[in-house]
């Protein structure tokens, strides 16, 4: 077996067989309802990529908006003018013709909107990472079963055509048993590793500050924190794994079950009891699962990258995943799977991609909206989105305490650093709960 030259013909060659697996995945109506019927969907923020998600679900009826920001929450609202306006989450979840939510605020507050809905048997879709701790994923995961709605995280990349091309190709054996994985972003793209502000400024008018910061604990407004430098923030974000790690590991979390480390270790440039590092390298060992072999992976941030030897010389970009095999090297250099090469290309001219095994979506947005009307299932949902969540977290909290954790997944603790266990699950402030 030989691949091309040119991943992209790699991946245009395995795009038609796959038409046949979309339609019949997704082509069936279980539920009895038309596919033209509109759901009523809530949109929790509306702000930022929040702005995103409420563009991609507006082919269906917009029947509420919900933003701290009183000027985030009036330019939504100039495009949906007849959907009802909140800024407290929990009092929009009261309206009893919603069928569905988005959720797209900060890290902090992801858990307790989404089990908030679920709980009330809405269909929902969080954005990434789908929590802010280990405890909360655990929670929403069981909520979702609770629930048996349809669930989607904003991974969008986990829908698209190439992932499945690469979750098949590394299952169907291309490169023998995978023992290295090495992914790196080009975050932090925030202040790190600073103190917090002391100055008090006033809270600006159109800021609702308590109901921003949620079940966090109670500090004094500042710009430092909002908008989007919350991501740098303990308290409030989940760092650099946390932004781009539930995209780059997700195809190789899909096809090789990376569920569980036996340990995570970090090695960083300073630990900081408030905001992330400035740079981090952190390194999960997996044992044998399911018969895959044992494997390394180690997540690189802050300017660190893997060695260009493992690529044979190729340049890396800002953003990517290598995967070590035992035949052979898959580089991804994009952020969201978008295409990959097979290395040494010599030892792969002529390969071709595996016969579709997995089911084709339409798109992230729309795999969720069918979901909600039909009881499709959908490819991030949250059973499997926890997982990956809690795997990303996995990192930071070996970042937080700057070392080794021995991970005991049956006991959701640290089984060496029982100072771990409040960073697992956080206190909630008076008030706020799951």
């Amino acid at each position: 077996m030989n691949a091309p030259r040119n991943r992209r013909v790699f991946l245009m060659q395995s795009s038609s067989v796959g038409v046949g697996l979309c339609l019949g995945a997704f082509g069936r109506r279980r539920l009895g309802r038309s596919a033209n019927e509109r759901l009523n969907i809530g949109v929790i923020g509306v702000g930022g990529q929040g702005a995103t998600d409420l563009n991609n679900v507006a082919s269906e009826n917009i029947a509420a908006l919900c933003d701290v920001n009183e000027k985030t929450l009036g330019l939504a609202a100039e495009l949906h003018p007849k959907a009802k306006r909140y800024h407290d989450f929990r009092q929009m979840l009261e309206q009893r013709d919603l069928d569905a939510v988005t959720v797209s605020t900060p890290d902090h507050t992801h858990a307790v909107a989404v089990v908030a809905a679920l709980q009330l048997g809405k269909h929902v879709y969080c954005q990434k990472p789908l929590t802010h701790s280990i405890h909360e994923a655990r929670a929403v995961k069981a909520a979702a079963v609770r629930a048996k709605t349809a669930t989607q995280m904003g991974n969008q990349g986990h829908s698209n055509e190439s992932t499945r091309v690469i979750v098949e190709t590394l299952r169907a054996g291309t490169l023998g048993a995978v023992s290295e994985i090495h992914a790196w972003t080009d975050r932090p793209i925030w202040p790190r590793a600073v103190d917090r502000p002391r100055d008090t400024p006033p809270i600006p008018n159109e800021l609702h500050w308590d109901l921003w910061l949620g079940p966090a604990q109670s500090r004094p407004y500042n710009p430092a924190y909002q908008p989007f430098l919350w991501r740098g923030w303990w308290d409030f974000g989940t760092g650099a794994l946390g932004d781009m790690a539930c995209h780059l590991l997700d195809a190789s979390f899909w096809a090789l079950d990376l569920r569980n480390p036996a340990s995570i270790e970090a090695d960083c440039d300073v630990r900081h009891p408030e905001t992330g590092p400035n740079w981090s390298v952190v390194t999960y060992r997996f044992p044998a699962r399911n018969g895959l072999a044992p494997l390394t992976l180690t997540w690189y941030d802050g300017g660190r990258q893997p060695s260009r030897d493992l690529v044979f010389g190729r340049r890396i970009r800002e953003n990517g995943v290598i995967l070590v095999g035992e035949k052979g090297t898959m580089f991804i250099d994009d952020p969201y799977n978008a295409a990959f090469t097979l290395l040494p290309e010599d030892a792969f001219q002529g390969v071709k991609p595996p016969a579709p095994t997995l089911s084709r979506s339409p798109g992230h947005y729309f795999e969720w909206l069918d979901a909600c009307k039909t009881g499709e299932p959908t490819g991030s949902n949250f059973d499997y989105a926890a997982d990956l969540t809690e795997t990303v977290l996995l990192g930071n909290l070996a970042v937080r305490l700057a070392g080794k954790i021995e991970w005991d997944a049956a006991a959701t603790r640290a089984s060496n650093r029982p100072e771990a266990d409040p960073l697992i699950k956080p206190k909630y402030r008076r008030g706020w709960s799951l």
